[in-house]
């Protein structure tokens, strides 16, 4: 696997491609790969499976690899697909790590979560689309290495920007108890969780002044094309590629904690447009940051396929598509779709795997990596217990586990938290990741400059 990227890796260390710079000097550098699709390949993010007919902008990878003045390196990468399992995504990494010297704790690797993408995941009746599954990791192979060949003297300007209206808290009480998940919308009752505006923006600035790359973050559901059935790396992936002609440099998204939040009253052209101006607002905004260290750190730990009722499951998605959904067929073909995915997890019960939760620290900003759709209010608390100012979440980072509920997520229910191949790890996994994340934080913190920069 990973054939392409590697390959190129190979080729430019063999053809003694190197890095200019000075000793002393923040380095920077930045690129995409493009993937390849077409009409034929299945679309991730639906309940079934169904193809899309042509594409708007490009689906891509896109990678920021950040030197520090002693010389240790991060990369970030985000991929414009649904989400990308550990298989993937570590042989990746390694890959990277191997061709420009980034140490694998070091390396992140997030999907941005479009719904209008090849799938790259196994989920709601449909198999990941395999060859372009293992594109994927090829391409991010080959930005990673694009990107490190272009590091270059840059200084960071930061600024924590805000866009409220691009999304809500989409888990809303229904005035007959249910959580609404799709469907109509007339007994909204009110939210159950929070909306997270925030919009933070790193932008690296060349000698001249000029963008190398810029970075944002944001927390809603990646869902909403500019055109209608097409393949699109979504209104956050169209806001970054329509903004690099502006900028001259490029521009990557990462999608924040958005496991409980989605749009559900924009079109994609006027979602583009607001998330363009937002960032935009900031990046005007924005003012210079040191940055003396750049350091990552990964831990791997376990989950496991929780215990469930069958009948239990099965009464809820059964009683929820009778109540929202007007046409029998559809409903029914919905209900199905659960029993088979609850019938493929029966035997795994219990089953323990591993993942990742990572910790990147920019100078006094800091990253988190989770491998799950992750509810908001798991991402604020990271947020506000974090020891670093300005802390953020990228979600489905490294891996993909399901949704991640908090604790009253999982005890009012709703899609989110009914058992499926798209949700199967028991109440306490989120708060564990909270913790976890918490502590790698708190180690990148405390860690004396010396060793950081050692490493």
């Amino acid at each position: 696997m990973l054939r392409n990227g590697l390959l190129i890796a190979m080729v430019l260390m063999s053809a003694g491609v190197g890095v200019s710079g000075k000793a002393g000097e923040l380095m920077a550098g930045a690129a995409a790969a493009n993937l390849t699709a077409d009409d034929s390949l299945v679309i991730g993010g639906g309940i079934g499976p169904h193809k899309s007919n042509g594409q708007e902008g490009e689906l891509r990878a896109t990678a920021l690899v950040i030197q520090d003045p002693q010389g240790a390196k991060v990369a970030l990468v985000e991929c414009d697909v649904l989400m990308v399992n550990r298989d993937v995504l570590d042989r990746a990494a390694h890959a990277i790590e191997k061709a420009t010297g980034v140490p694998f704790d070091n390396i992140l690797i997030n999907a941005t979560h479009t719904h209008h993408a090849p799938t790259t995941v196994s989920i709601h009746g449909y198999r990941r689309e395999e060859a372009f599954t293992q594109q994927v990791g090829d391409k991010v192979v080959e930005a990673a290495v694009a990107a490190h060949q272009r590091l270059t003297p840059v200084t960071m300007d930061f600024r924590l920007g805000e866009e409220s209206s691009v999304g809500r808290n989409s888990r809303l009480l229904l005035s007959n108890g249910m959580i609404y998940w799709t469907g109509s919308q007339e007994d909204f009752v009110r939210p159950t969780g929070p909306f997270d505006p925030e919009l933070p923006v790193w932008a690296f600035r060349r000698k001249d002044g000029s963008v190398e790359a810029l970075m944002f973050n944001h927390s809603t559901h990646t869902i909403g094309s500019k055109k209608p059935g097409v393949r699109s790396p979504g209104f956050y992936g169209m806001a970054a590629q329509e903004l690099e002609p502006e900028l001259g440099g490029t521009v990557l998204f990462f999608e924040g904690a958005s496991g409980s939040t989605h749009n559900l009253d924009l079109n994609g052209p006027e979602m583009t447009t607001r998330i363009k101006q937002a960032v935009l607002g900031a990046l005007g905004k924005a003012k210079p940051r040191p940055v003396d260290v750049v350091r990552g750190i990964r831990k791997e730990v376990a989950i496991k396929v929780r215990d469930f009722d069958d009948a239990e499951d099965d009464a809820a998605v059964v009683a929820y598509e009778a109540h929202k959904i007007k046409d029998p067929k559809i409903a029914q073909f919905v209900v199905d779709i659960f029993r088979d995915m609850r019938k493929e997890l029966m035997p795994l019960k219990g089953q323990e795997r591993k993942t990742w939760v990572q910790a990147i620290r920019i100078g006094d900003t800091a990253v988190v990596g989770v491998p799950a759709e992750f509810f908001t209010v798991l991402g604020q608390d990271i947020k506000r217990r974090s020891p670093f100012r300005y802390t953020y979440v990228f979600e489905l980072a490294n891996d993909y586990i399901g949704y991640v509920p908090d604790h009253k997520g999982h005890e009012l229910g709703g899609y989110q938290t009914w058992t499926g191949l798209h949700s199967f790890v028991p109440p306490g996994t989120g708060e564990m990741i909270v913790d976890e994340a918490l502590s790698l934080l708190k180690t990148l913190h405390d860690e004396p400059r010396s060793t950081a920069q050692a490493r």
